[in-house]
């Protein structure tokens, strides 16, 4: 049995798994409101330790933003989160499933994160009411933050 199948075993801690966040990383966070799946935060954070705000002034190894259809230009938001992520960092746009409050379009997805110099690897299911897009910068995208 691998170390993460007692993790596994419970569903949730597995995220942890899903998202890549390892021992150590700094994960930062951006949207924080009390809708967010607080599960996936407790297996984040029992992952990673604390997870930082985004007035940070450290280099984070991932960035999850939490975004519903009313939180302002995905476009800004993007750029905002590219600010402190580390060149070989992973930008998790977390959004709320369609049918939920503040679901967003996956048009929109599609639409700002080339424009913000991200490409979109994959998609996850991130709990009950919330999807992932996993956000990488774009081949030629690098350095030139």
């Amino acid at each position: 049995m691998s170390a993460t199948a007692g993790q596994a075993a419970d569903g949730v801690r597995s995220q942890a798994d899903r998202f890549g966040i390892e021992p150590g990383m700094v994960v930062m966070e951006m949207g924080y409101d009390d809708d967010v799946d607080e599960e996936l935060r407790d297996a984040l954070t029992d992952r990673c330790g604390e997870l930082v705000d985004e007035d940070t002034d450290e280099v984070v190894d991932a960035v999850l933003v939490w975004y519903r259809e009313d939180d302002g230009d995905l476009f800004e938001l993007l750029v905002d989160a590219l600010g402190p992520l580390a060149d070989n960092g992973v930008i998790w746009l977390l959004t709320p499933k369609a049918g939920r409050p503040g679901h967003v379009e996956p048009s929109d997805i599609s639409e700002s994160a080339p424009s913000a110099g991200l490409q979109q690897t994959s998609t996850i299911n991130a709990g009950k009411d919330w999807s992932a897009a996993r956000l990488v910068l774009g081949r030629g995208s690098r350095g030139k933050k």
